[in-house]
Order: C-alpha cells, then sequence, then structure tokens
C-alpha cells in the first residue's frame, strides 16, 4: 500500500520511520516520544523575530549578579590581602611596604623556637604565633655569627650598627649596652646564613648551629630539619622559573604545532571521515580479537596445570587471581561479547553509521566555511578567566577582613617585673613600652576580630561567592554552546550553500544570544549549578566521614554520588541540546528542552551512533594532536634531535620532563577547545538533519535541506520542476 503522503510503499519504509506528516487520528493515543515537528512555510533557519525568553530567570540572574558585585565591593572595603602577601614584624608592620618598603624579608630573632613544635611553613603564614620577636630586614644574613662574651659590656652601635648588622628592632638607641638589649630582646643574639623564603629568611641547610639557652641540640638538629624541606621546595621552585625561562618559547612553538594539527585534523574530516572510522571500528576490533586470542592462552594453560580458584581461596591479594584459570575465562567470556555486540551493530546499523559520518563530514565542511568559530573558545576562555579572578580576590579579601587587633607581649612572662603587667591586653602599637621593669615588653600584633557585621557573615558571604562562581561558569559555558548553535544552524538551513549563509553568522549568533536569551541561557546553568553544589557538599560529607568504618553508610554515599554524577552528566546533556533549539527557535528553556528531548527520543538508536562515533573519532583526533606534540616534545628536550643548528638545540634544563608536560596540558586544551566547536556543530547538524526530515518530504514546496550525501544514504532526492535547471547545494 502507499504512502499518501511520501507517495513511498510499505518496502521502502526502513525501520524506525513513519510518515512523519500523517495526519494524527484523535481516537488514537500520541506517542509517548511527541508529535513530530509540523511544516512551517515561513521556517527558513534560526528565527529573526523573537522575543526575550525566561524574563523571571533574566532579572533573577542579574539582580544576583548585582548582588555579587556588592559582595566584591564590600570585600574590597574591609579586606586586607597584603596580611598572606607580606609578613609582619613584632609590631605589626607589613614587609617590603610603605615605611619598610626597602626591607621586604622577616627576620627571626630566634627562628628555632617556631619550628620545635609546630610546621615551619604553618608558623610563617601566622606570622606572630611564633614566640620570638621579629623584625624587618633588607636582606637575610650571609654568615653566621654570634655575641661574643668581650661584646655585652659594649654598645648596640658598636656591635650591631657599626659592622652593619641592622637587625635590632627599630626606635633601639646605639648606646644601649649590648647585654641590656640582648635580656629585653630588642636585638638577636645570633644570626645564622639565611635565604629568602614565603617572605621570610630560614637558616641554610648544613650552617652551624650555635648554643642556645634552654633548648638542647637535640631539638635544633629537628628544627633544622623541619626547615630543610621548605628550602628545598624553594630550590625546586627556582629551578622550575629558571627551566621555564629557558624554554617557554619552545613550549610556545609546541602549542602552535598543536594548534596546526587540531585546525587541519577538523578541516580534513570531510575527505577522511568515513575510512578513518571505519579503520578505527576495526582497530577496536582487532585489539578485541588478540584480547581474546591471549585470554584464551591463558585459560588453556592454567587449565592444563589445574589452578583453579577453588585451591586458591578467597584473597585480598587481587594479583593472585591473575594466576587463576577462571579469571581467564571471565575476561575471555566478557571480551567475545563486545565482540560480538560491535559485530551485530556493525552489520544491523550500518546504514546509521553512514549517516553519522556524513554529518561529520557535513560539519567539517560548515567548520571550513566559518572558520572564525574556531577561535570562539577564545572568548570563553577570557569569560571564564574573569570569572574565577574576580571569585578569586573576592574570597581573598573576604578572608583577610577585620580590624587588627594588637596586645602587651614579652618573650617570658615569669622573669621579675613581668607578673605587675597585664599581658594580651589591649594596646596601641604607635606607642610602644618605653622603660618598662619587664624585659621584652611590647604591644604586638595578634590577630584581627572577628565582630562586626562582616566578619559574623563571612561564611554565608563566601558561600555566595562559590555559587556565584559556578553560576557564572556555567552561563558563559551554556552562552558558547548557543552562541555556536546559532551559527551552525544558519549554516544547515542555508538552501545554496555558502550563498545563502549570512555575512557574519557567529557575531550575529552572539548579539541574538545576549539580547534575547540571558535568562533562558540562566535558568538552564542554575539548574546545572545547583546539582554541583550538592555533588560538592557530598564529596565534603565523603572526605570528613572517609575514616568511618560503617559499610552501610559508605555504601549509601557512594550511591548517592552515582545518582548525582548521572544526573549531571543527564543536565548537561539536555542543556546542549535545548540551547541548540532555543538558538533556533527562539523558545524558552523549558519548551526547548523538551522539544529537544522528544526529538531525540524518536530517533534514539541514530543518536547513540552518532554520539559513539563522533567520541571515538574525537579522542583519536585528541590522541593524534597530545600525542604527537608529546613526542615531539620528549625527542625535542631530551636532546634526541639532532643536525638542526645552532638556533634549534634545546635548552639545557634542571627538569626536561617539564616543558614536555607543560606542552602536553597545554595541546590538550588547545584539541579540546578545537574539538569542542567541531562537537557543537556535530549535535546542531544532527538536530537540524532530524527537523529537515520531520518537516520536509523532498517535494517542491517543502524541499530537504541536508547535503546531497546524506540524501543518497537515506535514498531521498528533492523534487525538480519539469524543464527546470536540476538544483544543486
Amino acid at each position: 500500500m502507499a504512502d499518501p503522503v511520501r507517495g513511498k510503499g510499505w518496502r521502502d519504509w526502513k525501520w524506525g520511520e513513519r510518515p512523519l506528516s500523517m495526519p494524527h487520528s484523535p481516537h488514537l493515543s500520541p506517542r509517548p516520544s511527541g508529535k513530530p515537528a509540523k511544516y512551517d512555510p515561513s521556517f527558513r533557519g534560526p528565527i529573526r523575530n523573537r522575543s526575550c525568553t525566561d524574563i523571571i530567570c533574566c532579572v533573577l540572574f542579574f539582580v544576583f549578579i548585582l548582588g555579587y558585585i556588592a559582595v566584591g565591593l564590600v570585600a574590597w572595603v574591609y579586606g586586607d590581602p597584603q596580611q598572606v602577601l607580606y609578613p609582619r614584624n613584632s609590631s605589626g608592620a607589613y614587609c617590603g611596604i610603605g615605611e619598610n618598603k626597602d626591607k621586604p624579608y622577616l627576620l627571626y630573632f630566634n627562628i628555632f623556637s617556631c619550628v620545635l613544635t609546630t610546621n615551619i611553613i604553618a608558623v610563617a603564614q601566622n606570622g606572630l604565633d611564633c614566640p620570638t620577636p621579629q623584625v624587618c630586614v633588607s636582606s637575610c644574613p650571609a654568615v653566621s655569627w654570634t655575641v661574643a662574651t668581650n661584646q655585652l659590656s659594649q654598645t648596640v652601635g658598636q656591635v650591631f650598627y657599626a659592622a652593619n648588622r641592622s637587625f635590632c628592632l627599630p626606635g633601639v638607641p646605639g648606646d644601649m649596652p649590648v647585654h641590656q638589649s640582648l635580656s629585653q630582646e630588642l636585638c638577636p643574639s645570633f644570626l645564622l646564613p639565611s635565604s629568602p623564603a614565603l617572605g621570610r629568611c630560614f637558616p641554610w641547610p648544613n650552617s652551624t648551629v650555635p648554643e642556645v639557652p634552654e633548648i638542647s641540640n637535640t631539638s635544633i638538629s629537628q628544627g633544622i630539619s623541619g626547615l630543610l624541606d621548605s628550602l628545598n621546595a624553594r630550590d625546586i621552585s627556582v629551578k622550575i622559573f629558571e627551566d621555564f625561562a629557558q624554554s617557554w618559547y619552545w613550549i610556545l612553538a609546541a602549542l602552535g604545532v598543536a594548534l596546526v594539527l587540531s585546525l587541519l585534523f577538523v578541516l580534513l574530516l570531510r575527505l577522511v571521515a568515513g575510512p578513518l572510522v571505519f579503520v578505527l571500528i576495526i582497530g577496536v576490533l582487532g585489539v578485541l580479537a588478540y584480547g581474546i586470542y591471549h585470554c584464551w592462552n591463558e585459560y588453556r594453560l592454567l587449565r592444563d596445570k589445574g589452578a583453579s580458584i577453588s585451591q586458591l581461596g578467597f584473597t585480598t591479594n587481587l594479583s593472585a587471581y591473575s594466576s587463576v584459570q577462571e579469571t581467564w575465562l571471565a575476561a575471555l567470556i566478557l571480551l567475545a561479547v563486545l565482540e560480538g555486540i560491535l559485530l551485530l551493530m556493525l552489520i544491523f546499523l550500518r546504514q546509521r553509521i553512514r549517516i553519522a559520518i556524513a554529518l561529520l563530514e557535513e560539519a567539517s565542511r560548515a567548520v571550513g566555511q566559518m572558520m572564525s568559530t574556531l577561535f570562539y573558545p577564545l572568548v570563553t576562555f577570557v569569560l571564564l578567566l574573569v570569572c574565577i579572578a574576580y571569585w578569586a580576590m573576592t574570597a581573598l579579601y573576604l578572608a583577610t577582613s577585620g580590624q587588627p587587633q594588637y596586645v602587651l607581649w614579652a618573650p617570658n612572662v615569669s622573669l621579675a617585673g613581668c607578673e605587675k603587667v597585664m599581658m594580651n591586653t589591649s594596646c596601641d602599637p604607635m606607642n610602644q613600652p618605653v622603660n618598662s621593669t619587664c624585659p621584652g615588653l611590647m604591644c604586638v600584633f595578634q590577630g584581627y576580630l572577628s565582630t562586626g557585621l562582616v566578619q559574623r557573615s563571612l561564611f554565608n558571604l563566601q558561600i555566595y561567592g562559590v555559587l556565584g562562581l559556578f553560576w557564572t561558569i556555567n552561563w558563559v559555558l551554556a552562552l558558547g554552546q548557543c552562541v555556536l548553535a546559532g551559527a551552525f544552524a544558519s549554516f544547515y538551513w542555508a538552501f545554496h550553500k555558502p550563498r545563502d549563509i549570512p555575512t557574519f553568522p557567529l557575531s550575529s549568533a552572539f548579539i541574538r544570544t545576549l539580547r534575547y536569551h540571558t535568562g533562558s541561557l540562566a535558568f538552564g546553568a542554575l539548574i546545572l549549578t545547583l546539582v554541583q553544589i550538592a555533588r560538592a557538599i557530598l564529596e565534603y560529607i565523603d572526605h570528613k566521614l572517609r575514616g568511618a568504618q560503617n559499610p552501610v553508610a559508605r555504601c549509601i554515599m557512594c550511591c548517592f554520588k552515582c545518582c548525582l554524577w548521572c544526573l549531571e552528566k543527564f543536565i548537561k546533556f539536555l542543556n546542549r541540546n535545548a540551547y541548540i533549539m532555543i538558538a533556533i527557535y527562539g523558545k524558552n528553556f523549558c519548551v526547548s528542552a523538551k522539544n529537544a528531548f522528544m526529538l531525540l527520543m524518536r530517533n534514539i538508536v541514530r543518536v547513540v551512533v552518532l554520539d559513539k562515533v563522533t567520541d571515538l573519532l574525537l579522542f583519536f583526533g585528541k590522541l593524534l594532536v597530545v600525542g604527537g606534540v608529546g613526542v615531539l616534545s620528549f625527542f625535542f628536550f631530551t636532546g634526541r634531535i639532532q643536525g638542526l643548528g645552532k638556533d634549534f638545540e634545546s635548552p639545557q634544563l634542571n627538569y626536561y620532563w617539564l616543558p614536555i608536560m607543560t606542552s602536553i596540558m597545554g595541546a590538550y586544551v588547545i584539541a579540546s577547545g578545537f574539538f569542542s566547536v567541531f562537537g557543537m556543530c556535530v549535535d546542531t547538524l544532527f538536530l537540524c538533519f532530524l527537523e529537515d526530515l520531520e518537516r520536509n518530504d523532498g517535494s517542491l514546496d517543502r524541499p530537504y535541506y541536508m547535503s546531497k550525501a546524506l540524501l543518497k544514504i537515506l535514498g531521498k532526492k528533492n523534487e525538480v520542476p519539469s524543464g527546470d535547471k536540476k538544483r544543486k547545494k
């Protein structure tokens, strides 16, 4: 029986197809995947006359952004990031700025009192939690020195200032006796050769340690060993900086190679997509076949030896299971099942694989017609940097907000004359105590007050900032997807390519998206943000309860994490296709998401095949780009490429793996950026292709917009008026 709409018999139908324009009877139950799209004679690609969508979400997003800006302003007013960027001396003044601009380093009088009970890095960051006077200096001591016995009767000016040892606290008079300055801890009793790290002076390794009263040599040795790690870390950081300085231009050259390879791969897919996909599929089949052969050999050998799992029993040593025949038999069965499934897919889904390949070739053609789309990820990258930098600065300023508090402090409160002093009481650092009966009494910085509205709301403000970070990042990514979808949709729905393609499709899509669909993008980004926040909370709870031995609780937590992971993946998939429909039809987020989901469900087999073929191809592309750059970098930086001349010799490096890994990571980022554009192009053209099949039938009034290759694969064609020239795309 002939189809009244399409004019073809039932023998011409393919499995899963139906006469998409057939009138739907009201007596029949609707399809669970929704009704196919109806023909619209006015539709010619992305709709121009559209209105703003999801206005409530747009207003909410702008209000949230205004609040986010207000949080940043509050943090900027009350915050003081200098406390983590610059060290403080005993009086609370910063080293390296202000009055101490020429004194960027902090010197501890007795650094061993810091390292004997706690970690040196934590002490250095917490400043005056270290119970010893600290002073800003222009340079760290270069030689070891200790106050001699005969120098105790001399003056500070003779022992310290005349010998260019400017390591006493500010304001110590030059005529003060040395023994008095030492008893009041106004000057150091010894100096060690030191190097600056984290803005502090730390002793050199293997430096001569002086005799320090009330501290054993064993304790001092333990303290020195605690310092060595920080010094070694400092040496490594210096070497890394030197390596980058020596090889940065070669790293840029490697990234240039990655850019060229990615561009060539995308553009050449129109020529090699088909053969490449089949070669990759055959390669996967070959790997599985070899795995089956290897498992069979191992199973046969162990079976002949009689190695069975019943002899092994239960053990926690997983490597022991490789010596029993049942393990290899299970692997053999698994690989055989996978091989069989892949072969069946090749046999029964070959038509859909051909469609997927044709769409990949068409996507390469679309990218070639709109080369500017390949560089749009740079815009996304810059916007993401702005989002991350703003959040980081806001969080830093919030964390350092608070009023500084100064209290009275003495190095040894048990000395005579100190019992009458009220220690830890507030004081003015500009009016240091003088002529005190308590040796070493001074007004020192204790910390930042946690009182005040801003300080009491720090946690809530930080949570607001984290929510803003997730929401803005997801919105920027959504903007990129919607803009690219609008550009590529204008390519597909151009009947005569490239003549009917708009002049500036990318910029037009960008302006159109920002003008009409900011709210829809914010809606989708908010849904994804809430799921990601829930995942982050679960990860935090799991981290805190990691030591719990309750297997039931761990199992429940694992199930929750798995469910949220799957939900996040599904929402990302749904949002991506919803943004494509928004870019084409200009509907709100919910309607677009529903239409996209129903359209995909009506073609679920094609969706799966295209998704896997695209993933396989892009994975190979990333492997080709990253692997090629990695191998080239390895041979160059290890000096194995010879005969290129002096200008192309590899530099002498401390760690040759550093520029190699940097080049590999940079190549991966570049390849991901290029292939994300290509992947978005494939998804957009696929949805347009499905809409084309449902809307049109190839007649004069409803011609197909797809390429001739797709028409040929589907066995369809556009009708041509008699006597007219055959239409060309």
